[in-house]
């Protein structure tokens, strides 16, 4: 509570757009490299399969579901931060194996450096917050300086924003998946109840299906594919 959105630092406009320009070709040069390398396809093509119908019932998201051929795309089917006004295109797999899961990542980075560069054209100048005390922490060296500034920040890291009474859901698409929390208010600056949605413990819930049938040669394709964060699993 009492956060506020920061400021691009300075230069970060230019250096994001020397990484867009050089991220390309190094993309380009990992498919050439693995995309019709037998040795790899043989180690990841029909290896741990998730059905459209399994991967729906097991709730997984982001890539690990459009992998499986499911057209879920929190950005397009629930529009945030206006996705709606950029131009990109959502990647589906068609058997849902390692193989797939891999060429969705692929495809995933180069939608990204084409969401990253609209961005860029888009960005707007001037201010970036609504000065407004009873929500936004002041500066760290009026904090240092000022008593009306240091008591402001206390009172905002301590007691947080007036809430009002009630509940919210919102979830985004995140590297991993579909990253949501719930919140449940009575009033107040704290939350009366408050559950995260974990795309990654989602991801590793089907690993007991996911394996069935392989090599233990097998297993870490399979543990890869699904790109899960154990710190995240346990929340």
């Amino acid at each position: 509570m009492g956060g506020q959105i920061r400021d691009l630092p300075e230069g970060f406009v230019p250096q994001l757009t020397k990484f867009l320009d050089e991220v390309e070709p190094v993309v380009s040069e990992i498919e050439a490299l693995l995309s019709k390398n037998k040795i790899f396809v043989d180690r990841t093509k029909d290896i741990g399969v998730i059905s459209r119908e399994t991967a729906i019932s097991y709730g997984l998201t982001g890539a690990n579901l459009r992998a499986s051929g499911v057209d879920h795309d929190l950005r397009k089917n629930q529009p945030y931060l206006d996705y709606e006004r950029y131009d990109f295109d959502i990647p589906l797999g068609t058997v849902g194996d390692c193989y797939d899961r891999y060429i969705l990542r692929i495809e995933e980075i180069r939608q990204s450096v084409k969401i990253l560069r609209q961005a860029i054209e888009k960005l707007p100048s001037g201010p970036i917050n609504v000065v407004d005390p009873r929500n936004v922490r002041p500066h760290k060296t009026d904090v240092l300086t000022k008593m009306e500034e240091l008591i402001n920040h206390f009172i905002l890291h301590t007691e947080g924003v007036d809430a009002p009474a009630g509940e919210v859901y919102f979830a985004a698409e995140n590297p991993k998946g579909e990253l949501g929390f719930y919140l449940n208010s009575l009033g107040g600056g704290a939350p009366h109840r408050l559950k995260v949605r974990s795309p990654s413990f989602t991801s590793i819930s089907i690993l007991g299906e996911a394996l069935k049938g392989h090599l233990i040669s097998d297993v870490p394709a399979i543990i890869g594919s699904l790109d899960f964060v154990m710190g995240e699993c346990d929340r």
